[in-house]
This record gives C-alpha cells, structure tokens and sequence, in this order.
C-alpha cells in the first residue's frame, strides 16, 4: 500500500460525515466532502493544508489556487478566501489533512537550518502551492497514524509535526516559511496589520493609522499589503465585514439591517450593493438559501 493510499484510508476512517473534524493530535483537524462544494467565505489562518483525495479551488482576492494530492497549500498570514471543493464524490471523497503551523517551531528550525541569499525585503503572497514530495506525505502518514495509536500521540506527534515543518522548510518553494519565522520581515509587520483589522474590523480608520501599527510608511505597507493579499487593506477589511454579516444572519438569524449596522456599515443599501456584489444575491435572499440548506443537511445526517 504507497504512502497516499494509506493516508486516503486513514482519513477516510476518522471522518464518519462531512465535515470539519479535530483530533486527539493539537493543531490537526481533518476535512471531508462526499461532493463538490459551493463557494463559501472563509479566513484561513496559518496552515498546511495537504490533500489526501479530491481537489479544491481556492480564491485570494482575484487569485485562484487550485491544488490537489500532487500540490499542498501553506497559508501565511490570517486571509478571508473564498474555498470550494471542486472534485468529490461518494466512493472518492475530498479528504484532507489540516496542520497549524507553530511560529514558534518554525523560528528554531530557521534559526537551526539557515538558507543563503534570503530575500525578506519582498514579501511572498500569503498563500503559496508546491509539489507534494515523498518526504513530506510520508511524514503526514505517520501524523495521520497516530489517531490509531492514541496512546502514542503525546510522544510522538510533536516528534513528526517538527519534521513536517522542516520538510516545508527545506522546500526551495517556501520562502514564505522562512518570512513567517522572522521577527523583523515584510511578512510579519503585514500579519501585525492584518491582526489589528481583524480584531477592529467594525471602524473606519485611516490606511495611514494601519501603517503606523505594522511599522511601515503608507505607500510601503499599501504595496506589501497588497502583495501578501491581493487586495487592498479596505477591500481586506470589507470581507471582513461580509463574512461576519454572513454569520450573523445564517448563524443568529440577524435581519440584513441589523447585521450591516453590526459589522461597521452605516449604510444599508451600500450593505446590500457590497453583499450582492461579493455573493451574488441580496442578503435576506442569500441567508434564507442558507440556512435551508443547513437544515436540508442537517435532516439528511
């Protein structure tokens, strides 16, 4: 049986249903899809994202990343993406393997492996896709194992997730790691901004102030900004919003004015023209499709 095929079986047994599922391993969860998906919102914070069975299309701003059991996906920085499986079905369901990346794991194994001619000064996009090498899927093989061997987890799973970060490492692809593990990188000033406006995302404040958080001038962060983002910092923050009136109207049964009004817009039918615009419908009508289709799933489990 080769690598991925284990990895197929192994996750295919400790996912019962669709969904989102945590482990016994800390900063592993599982995912699985009998079907394709629909386009839905979410913010990626930094993460692995491997691929045992399926495919998934996800998109950054303009930016769409397509990726697969050949391809991985490492996220940087916290991103509202929008994700959707694109191949599944019931006898080959999309299963994938979720792993947080450990700043702290990442900045001694830096430190322990330097590289020549590292380029901090340009900042990568805060998503990046590489090949998925032997190495590394057999170390997410022996991490998936564990959830057999519960036992051996406390162990050994710090053990394998050390050594999947150092595969990610030493991957000539990932710079992006590298800029995530330094204190004083492009980066890592931008993941300060992007920390700043999702905990404020409800205030209209300046570009200027932003910049001053993430210690950089205006023009400078506006460019990295973008870079890391593929998009500007208010188009950022705006799906910020979006995503969170989303929530509120699926999840807490919030009306579209109340819900606008909660995430920072003074404006209701400026609310309704940028819900539209990002989802496609107005949101009374977008939250009651919704919410049917939650509980349609729901009646089906």
């Amino acid at each position: 049986m080769g690598s991925l095929t284990k990895l197929v079986d192994i996750l295919d047994r400790h996912t019962p249903g669709n969904g989102t599922y945590g482990t016994p391993i800390p900063g592993v969860s599982l995912i699985r899809s009998d079907t394709p998906t629909m386009p839905m919102p979410v913010v990626y914070e930094p993460t692995l994202c491997l691929i045992a069975q399926g495919r998934k299309r996800v998109m950054l701003g303009t930016t769409a990343y397509v990726y697969d059991p050949a391809r991985y996906l490492v996220a940087s920085v916290d991103l509202p993406v929008t994700g959707a499986v694109i191949e599944a079905s019931e006898t080959a369901p999309y299963l994938c393997l979720v792993v947080d990346l450990d700043l702290a794991e990442l900045s001694d194994l830096c430190l322990r492996y330097p590289i020549q001619d590292q380029n901090d000064d340009v900042p990568s996009a805060g998503i990046a896709l590489s090949d998925t090498t032997p190495e590394l899927l057999d170390a997410a093989v022996r991490l998936a194992a564990l959830l057999d061997a519960p036992r051996d987890i406390d162990a050994l799973a710090p053990l394998m997730i050390r050594e999947i970060l150092y595969r990610l490492l030493t991957d000539s692809g990932n710079n992006i790691l590298r800029q995530m593990a330094a204190a004083d990188s492009r980066l890592n000033q931008i993941a300060k901004g992007i920390a700043w406006l999702r905990a404020h995302y409800r205030e209209n404040r300046r570009i200027e102030e932003i910049a001053d958080i993430a210690g950089m001038s205006r023009s400078t962060f506006y460019a990295h900004f973008k870079a890391v983002t593929s998009m500007s910092p208010l188009d950022f923050r705006g799906q910020l919003r979006l995503q969170e009136a989303r929530r509120l109207m699926v999840a807490e049964a919030m009306d579209a004015a109340g819900a606008g009004f909660r995430v920072g817009y003074e404006s209701p039918s400026q609310f309704s023209r940028d819900y539209a615009r990002m989802f496609g419908a107005p949101p009374a009508t977008d939250a009651s499709r919704l919410r049917r289709m939650a509980q349609a799933s729901a009646a089906c489990s």
